[in-house]
C-alpha cells in the first residue's frame, strides 16, 4: 500500500481543506468526488483506484475532501456549491494551478461547472462522467428520479456508514435500471463511513435533490467531454440534452465504467486533452538465452557425499557468476546444478558458455551448455517463453564440455570468430518441429 501525503489548505473562516497531488502533468486534472469520497480510502477501491492511477499516467491529479466530509474539517456546516466553488479555488490557489481541468462523476460536475461559468480564465476544460445537471423529475427534465427512488433512498441513508448501505444503495440504483456491482456495494458502507456522518449525508442529499444547474450551463464556455454508458437510454439522452445546453460539448458514449471498460475512457480523455497515449509496455523482447549444467551430477554427489558436494556446487556457481559478469550476462535462474541466463548478444553468451565449460575443469567436472536466441516473453522481469523452453532443450543434447547452438545463433554469429560443426537435426521435446543443431568447434580470441 502506497502512503501519499495528504496536506491542508485553510479557508478564511477557519475550515481545513484535505488535499492530495499524484503525478506531474503536464496538465492538472482536478477531480470532485460525487457523493462519497474520502483522498486516502480512494486509492485502495478497486474501481476507482486503477483509474486515478492511470490519470496519473498523463497529468497531475489533484483531489480534495469537501468540508465535513472525509480528512476535511468535520462538524462544520455542509457546504452548497458556491462554497464548494470556493473551497475549490482554494486549493488551486495553494498548489498555483491555474487552467486545470475539472472533472468529476455525475453530482460532482455540478460545482465544476458553476466554478467554469463564474471564473472562465480559470479553467482549461470539463470533463463530466454520467452528467446530470437536476436528479429529481420534472416535466422539463424526464430523466430525473420520481418519489419511489427517493423513498429507496431515505431508507438506504439509514443504513449509512453500515455494511448493509451497500445492499440498500444497490436497491435504490435498480429503482432507475441502474445495476450496481457487487464489489461496488460491498465497498459502498464502507465508503460512506468514510465520507460523513449519517446526518451530514442526508444534508448532502438534501441539498443535491434542490440543485439544478441547468440555468449555468448556457455560461460555461470551457471545451467539455461528457462520457456516458452507452447501455443506458436515458443516461445517454441525458448527456446530449446536456450538451445541447453547453457551448463547446461533445458526447462520448462508452461500454461502461467499472474497470475492464476504463480503458476506452481514457482514450477519450487523452484525445480530448490532446495528450499522446504512452508507448506499450515491452512485453516481448529479443533475446539469447544460455543454459548450462554439470555433467553427470548425480553419480558425482553420490561419490563426494552431500557435504563435499554442495562446497563443489558453491564453488562452481562462483565460477558460472565471474563469467557472466565477465560476458556481461544476466542470471535468471539455478536449479540445482543448472545455470539460465540471458544476453542480449548470442557471441558473448557463447564466449560465456566456452570459459565456463574450459574453468570448471579445474574443479574436476565437466558443464554442458545450451545457446538459442529468439523472441522472450517478460514475466515479472524475465525473459520466459518458448524461446527459453528451446534453450533448455539444446543444452540437454550436448554432451560433456560440448556448447550447443540453434540455427539461428549460428546465422547471428557470422564474423564473430567462431566455428561449428554441424550435429544434424534434432527433436527437441515438447518443441515443434526438427532442428538443426551446431556445436561449437573454435573461438578467435577477443
Amino acid at each position: 500500500m502506497e502512503i501519499r501525503d495528504t496536506r491542508y489548505a485553510k479557508t478564511p473562516d477557519g475550515v481545513y481543506i484535505a488535499y492530495q497531488t499524484t503525478g506531474e502533468g503536464p496538465i492538472d486534472l482536478v477531480w470532485q468526488f460525487d457523493f462519497t469520497g474520502n483522498v486516502d480510502l480512494v486509492w485502495e477501491d478497486p474501481t476507482v483506484g486503477p483509474f486515478f492511477g492511470a490519470l496519473t499516467s498523463f497529468c497531475r491529479l489533484i483531489l480534495h475532501d469537501r468540508r465535513g466530509t472525509g480528512l476535511s474539517s468535520r462538524n462544520v456546516p455542509v457546504p452548497n456549491l458556491e462554497t464548494r466553488v470556493s473551497d475549490l479555488r482554494l486549493v488551486l490557489d495553494t498548489l498555483g494551478s491555474d487552467r486545470p481541468v475539472l472533472a468529476a462523476y455525475s453530482e460532482g460536475g455540478a460545482s465544476n461547472v458553476l466554478f467554469a461559468a463564474t471564473d472562465p480564465e480559470r479553467v482549461r476544460a470539463i470533463v463530466w462522467l454520467n452528467p446530470f445537471p437536476r436528479v429529481v423529475w420534472t416535466p422539463d427534465f424526464p430523466w430525473g428520479v420520481k418519489p419511489d427512488y427517493v423513498e429507496h433512498e431515505a431508507r438506504a441513508l439509514d443504513l449509512w456508514g453500515t455494511n448493509d448501505y451497500g445492499g440498500a444503495f444497490a436497491e435504490t440504483e435498480a429503482t432507475v435500471g441502474h445495476e450496481t456491482a457487487p464489489e461496488e456495494a460491498r465497498m459502498m458502507g464502507m465508503r460512506s463511513r468514510h465520507t460523513a456522518t449519517p446526518d451530514v449525508a442526508r444534508e448532502l442529499g438534501r441539498i443535491w435533490y434542490e440543485t439544478d444547474v441547468r440555468g449555468v450551463l448556457p455560461s460555461v464556455q470551457a471545451p467539455a467531454l461528457l462520457i456516458v454508458e452507452e447501455r443506458s437510454l436515458e443516461d445517454v439522452e441525458t448527456a446530449e440534452y446536456v450538451a445541447s445546453l453547453m457551448p463547446d460539448a461533445a458526447v462520448v458514449r462508452v461500454a461502461g465504467f467499472e474497470p475492464e471498460d476504463q480503458g476506452p475512457i481514457l482514450d477519450a480523455l487523452r484525445s480530448f486533452l490532446g495528450v499522446e497515449r504512452p508507448a506499450p509496455e515491452l512485453d516481448t523482447i529479443l533475446s539469447t538465452v544460455l543454459f548450462t549444467d554439470i555433467v553427470g551430477s548425480t553419480e558425482k554427489q553420490a561419490t563426494l557425499g552431500d557435504r563435499n558436494w554442495k562446497d563443489l556446487v558453491e564453488r562452481h556457481h562462483a565460477l558460472v557468476r565471474e563469467s557472466l559478469t565477465r560476458w556481461r550476462g544476466q542470471e535468471n535462474d539455478t536449479a540445482g546444478d543448472g545455470f539460465y541466463a540471458t544476453f542480449d548478444g548470442p557471441a558473448r553468451a557463447i564466449r560465456c558458455a566456452l570459459e565456463v565449460a574450459e574453468r570448471v575443469r579445474d574443479l574436476g567436472i565437466e558443464i554442458r551448455a545450451g545457446v538459442h536466441t529468439g523472441e522472450c516473453e517478460v514475466i515479472e522481469g524475465k525473459c520466459g517463453g518458448i524461446t527459453v523452453s528451446i534453450g533448455a532443450r539444446v543444452a540437454s543434447n550436448a554432451g560433456p564440455s560440448e556448447v550447443l547452438v540453434s540455427q539461428t545463433v549460428k546465422d547471428l554469429v557470422a564474423g564473430s570468430g567462431l566455428s561449428f560443426e554441424d550435429r544434424g537435426q534434432h527433436d527437441l521435446r515438447g518443441v515443434p518441429d526438427r532442428w538443426r543443431l551446431y556445436a561449437v568447434a573454435g573461438a578467435v580470441t577477443t
